[in-house]
């Protein structure tokens, strides 16, 4: 998950012709000439990056960071039902409303199922700092 967050960083240098071309793709209209309107999808890819490393990172280290990873999860849980609330709210595509919010939801609740049902495992061998 953290390798395909991290792919984000394309769009972070990548040349305006393509965010435009890639709005225009997705069927949400022609891309706003403002400033503003790149700058936020430079500076959401960016921070989609960043998480992509965070998740990678900790991804070697499973029991170290083992909290880390159940809050990360459970944030997910809440981030997909904002996300679905906002794609609703700003009329996005029934395609992107289906799939962005409750991929995330579904993320973070497969997180947390192996976190349970391999809770054992961790606690067993004295791994997992908070397995409870």
């Amino acid at each position: 998950m953290g390798i395909i967050d991290m792919l984000a960083f394309v769009a972070v240098v990548m040349p305006s012709t393509w965010i435009q071309l890639g709005h225009e793709l997705a069927g949400l209209g022609e891309f706003p000439a403002a400033p503003i309107a790149g700058y936020l999808a430079r500076s959401a890819s960016a921070l989609y990056g960043l998480h992509g490393m965070i998740v990678f990172y900790i991804s070697f280290r499973v029991a170290r960071y083992w909290g880390l990873i159940r809050f990360m999860a459970t944030l997910a849980l809440f981030h997909g039902l904002v996300m679905l609330a906002i794609d609703l709210a700003e009329g996005m595509p029934i395609w992107w409303t289906i799939l962005e919010g409750p991929a995330f939801t579904s993320t973070g609740a497969g997180v947390l199922l192996a976190q349970y049902l391999s809770q054992a495992r961790f606690k067993g061998e004295g791994l997992a700092d908070d397995p409870e």
